[in-house]
């Protein structure tokens, strides 16, 4: 349904105008409901059923971006059209198959939790080989941006934390200032301060290292990657290399300290129901979807 609505849209508005369309999947996201014919592809191959649906799920995914290119070749827009795809972030349930090789799955702060695929094509402008450089879904819209030759105003330029990749889609091998990306689970109960969890699942990332803290409150639990020889983070180096460690360590702090102050709806009241339910009432009823036991004490009240 994603892919024919966009697909829909794009065939109405090319040629006509420059588009931007944001194909945002639910999959291969929990809850894992596969077509019976994708769930068949994996059923027997892998370890259980939903391993089996994840992959199926995988493949739907593969194959509607497959038809969406193929669409644009037919239009005859290819060479004219941009396509991105990238992913949220960790594995899941098809992790137990394959994580090429990486430690932790989604919600953890390792490699295996963090990194995620980002593939440009843009047949005639843009070549292989890929590029190895430290880049980040906050590169974006900047990129975007630049590509499009759209002017940010003040505003937009002081919250904008990444930078244009359009030198590695130019020249894979570019030049690449070092830089420092830090990841956080950000979980902490409603009332609390951040600064219970300033240290739960957290990580900070370099071009060759990568510290990680698994604790809850430990601010000296830090390991350290040295992900030149050891990618799969099997080894902590961390006493072997201190400098490394406090140099990063100062470099978290600072990047927590600028973040606390935007947090600005730590106190907001929440909702007395969540808005997207309320939307949902509004145009087809009662909401059946699953949730806690109150959520369902409540929706079984509002059916009577």
């Amino acid at each position: 349904m994603f892919f024919a609505e966009a697909t829909n849209w794009i065939e109405k508005v090319k040629g006509k105008q420059p588009f931007y369309a944001h194909i945002a999947t639910n999959v291969p996201h929990a809850p894992l409901h596969a077509r019976d014919e994708d769930l068949a592809r994996y059923k027997d191959k892998v370890p259980d059923l939903e391993a089996a649906k994840f992959f199926g799920m995988l493949a739907n995914v593969d194959d509607n971006i497959g038809r969406l290119l193929a669409k644009l070749s037919e239009w005859g827009i290819e060479k004219e059209t941009l396509v991105v795809f990238m992913n949220d972030n960790g594995g899941t349930a098809g992790c137990k198959v394959f994580n090429a090789g990486m430690r932790g799955t989604k919600g953890t702060p390792f490699l295996g939790g963090t990194r995620s695929s980002s593939f440009w094509r843009w047949p005639g402008t843009l070549t292989p080989p890929d590029a190895r450089q430290l880049a980040a879904h906050i590169d974006f819209l900047p990129t975007l941006s630049e590509i499009a030759g759209a002017k940010l105003n003040a505003k937009v330029l002081a919250q904008m934390e990444g930078r244009s990749l359009v030198p590695l889609l130019e020249k894979p091998d570019a030049a690449w200032p070092d830089r420092t990306l830090f990841t956080h689970v950000g979980r902490w109960e409603k009332d609390v301060s951040p600064e219970s969890g300033k240290y739960v699942n957290c990580s900070v990332r370099t071009k060759d290292f990568h510290l990680v803290n698994t604790s809850k409150k430990n601010e000296q639990a830090w390991m350290l990657f040295d992900l030149r020889s050891d990618y799969a983070e099997r080894q902590d180096v961390a006493a072997q290399n201190t400098a490394i460690v406090e140099q990063m360590k100062a470099s978290y702090e600072a990047w927590w300290s600028s973040v606390v102050p935007m947090m600005v709806n730590e106190t907001a009241p929440l909702a007395a129901e969540n808005p997207f339910w309320t939307l949902y009432r509004k145009q087809f009823g009662t909401l059946r979807s699953s949730g806690s036991a109150a959520d369902q004490k409540r929706r079984v009240q509002d059916d009577k």
